[in-house]
């Protein structure tokens, strides 16, 4: 099967350079949703906070007919403000579908680059108001940034959802998926495309789960336990190591999304035959 090749990155183009706004890190999406006919830009709400107002920025990706039924997928970056690397990287990826829409043919990709837009600006984990938002969407919560995204859990009957977050820690990518089947088809796949540039955890255990083959129904920011979600999609965390250049923090995501987007849609044409 032919695959699409990235070009090199330098490493120059992504550090030294002061962090952009939420609104700098955006205009590339920006500017190609303007012209593109795949690429739309639907932000999920606004909140006001210390007399300013922010939005959630909600972009949908609709890719080539490739069957009878359109397959929507969410991708959740940025629920850590001091996590970039997953925002920076749904920017590239976004680049590079649109350039060859075809590796997303048959799904509806809704992306949200950043979950936590006073975290991001501020360059902290939590909100500005001192909120673990990963922990925040998993109960009925007073903060506006998690019922914003509750509600589009609600709304949006998501096949899959795909968190992208980074461990400061860490020198290794890994991944957290439910099930034995789900880490074979999907996750193994996913680890192997982001070990072109980045090692992978070969850790027995992480955080108290082993790095791959999880049951996380106990795991703290698994999204499918979101209050009121009408459905239990299937849910493949991602944790780019953050002792690494953060371009290949970056282009790892890239590389282990587009796995998943070609994997899974593998993975439905044969399910029938499981």
């Amino acid at each position: 099967m032919r695959t699409t090749a990235i070009a090199p990155v330098s490493r120059a183009s992504f550090e030294g350079s002061e962090k952009p706004s939420v609104a700098e890190l955006l205009a590339p999406l920006d500017q190609l949703a303007a012209k593109s006919s795949h690429l739309l830009v639907r932000p999920i709400g606004r909140f006001e906070r210390n007399g300013r107002t922010y939005e959630i920025p909600r972009y949908i990706f609709l890719g080539p007919q490739g069957g009878d039924v359109t397959i929507p997928i969410g991708i959740f970056a940025g629920i850590h403000g001091d996590e970039p690397e997953g925002a920076h990287a749904l920017v590239k990826l976004v680049q590079l579908l649109e350039a060859h829409p075809e590796l997303a043919t048959g799904y509806c990709l809704f992306l949200y680059p950043v979950c936590n837009p006073t975290g991001f600006e501020n360059g902290t984990a939590f909100s500005s108001r001192g909120k673990d938002l990963n922990l925040e969407l998993l109960k009925i919560s007073a903060e506006p940034e998690a019922q914003l995204l509750q509600e589009e859990l609600r709304s949006q009957p998501l096949e899959g959802i795909i968190k992208l977050h980074t461990k400061a820690g860490s020198d290794t990518f890994y991944g957290l998926v439910r099930g034995e089947t789900l880490a074979r088809q999907l996750l193994d796949p996913a680890l192997a495309a982001a070990a072109e540039l980045l090692p992978i955890a070969d850790d027995a255990r992480i955080e108290g789960f082993r790095a791959r083959d999880v049951s996380y129904d106990h795991y703290e920011g698994g999204l499918t336990h979101a209050p009121e979600a009408p459905t239990r999609p299937f849910e493949v965390i991602l944790e780019t190591p953050g002792q690494v250049p953060a371009y290949l923090r970056e282009w790892a995501f890239v590389l282990a999304l587009r796995s998943i987007l070609t994997e899974y849609r593998k993975f439905l044409a044969y399910a029938p035959n499981l």
